[in-house]
């Protein structure tokens, strides 16, 4: 099926995430499986029709896979056969009649203002190093709404703390700059200082960036402390960053920018949050609610 060229074309071509090749590689192993063992199809990619394409998404959903992994599996196969004609293997795309599976929208998972003023202030971290930048992976995480692959790769020099900016790397090595507050330039500041770091950032004891399990074991530790949300993941501090600034009126188009979205919409879906903490205010508030 051409994968090893196409896993090339994503991550040289479409600067696509480590992670999202990931994904696709593996979207198309199960896709490879489905081939063989109900079709006998093995490098025919001509032989792929419309209709085989829909009995594997039949077969998915059948499975209970959420439709959100079938959409993103769709996806795959979209780019994967687009690339395919780039090559001339094949002429027309079985994908341009997919329908794809209506996905229920999920608001994000964000915890309360005063949750997380409480585990910045009140909870205790571990002493010495890796308490100072546990704190810090976290605080850094809510106040600039960041990735965690953009975090675990800030090096000091992308931090310019006269002008209190951080430069971060985004997808499809897109750079952005993010403002940062007095108080997490001065705390940055400290901790480059008290242990003498000149590369990363956020390193363990050896002296080695952190990696994505240790950040994620560090996120879920800490939030568990403070809330009961089911999803204790970096990128929940990610949603609470925009939510709360969307709650105290921030305009949707500089959060746009903060959080390095490609288009609006990605960013709209936390104007749902907002909305919903409106409606509790009001069913608490107006007397005929």
């Amino acid at each position: 099926m051409l994968k090893n060229k196409f896993i090339k074309y994503l991550s040289a071509e479409k600067r696509f995430s480590e992670h999202t090749i990931t994904s696709y590689s593996t979207d198309l192993d199960q896709f490879s499986i489905f081939l063989t063992e109900e079709y006998q199809i093995t490098d025919e990619v001509s032989e792929i029709s419309f209709q085989i394409v829909r009995s594997w998404i039949a077969s998915l959903l059948e499975k209970g896979v959420n439709p959100r992994s079938v959409n993103r599996k769709i996806s795959t196969l979209q780019t994967y056969f687009k690339f395919m004609i780039r090559e001339k293997i094949i002429s027309e795309s079985p994908m341009l009649k997919i329908v794809a599976p209506k996905s229920k929208k999920r608001l994000p998972v964000f915890i309360e203002e005063n949750q997380i003023e409480s585990l910045l202030n009140e909870v205790e971290f571990d002493e010495g190093f890796i308490g100072e930048r546990d704190k810090l992976i976290i605080e850094l995480f809510y106040v600039t709404g960041i990735r965690l692959s953009e975090l675990i790769n800030i090096k000091i020099f992308d931090i310019n703390f006269s002008n209190s900016l951080i430069k971060v790397l985004g997808k499809r090595n897109k750079e952005r700059l993010i403002p940062l507050s007095m108080n997490i330039v001065n705390e940055l500041q400290t901790f480059v200082k008290k242990h003498n770091l000149n590369n990363y950032l956020f390193t363990n004891l050896g002296g080695t960036k952190v990696y994505t399990k240790l950040v994620y074991r560090v996120v879920k530790r800490y939030i568990a402390r403070i809330s009961s949300v089911n999803k204790k993941s970096p990128h929940v501090l990610r949603h609470t960053f925009a939510t709360h600034m969307l709650n105290n009126g921030a305009d949707i188009n500089a959060i746009k920018e903060l959080l390095g979205h490609s288009n609006l919409s990605a960013t709209q879906v936390y104007t749902h949050n907002t909305i919903e903490k409106l409606k509790t205010v009001y069913k608490q508030a107006h007397p005929r609610a």
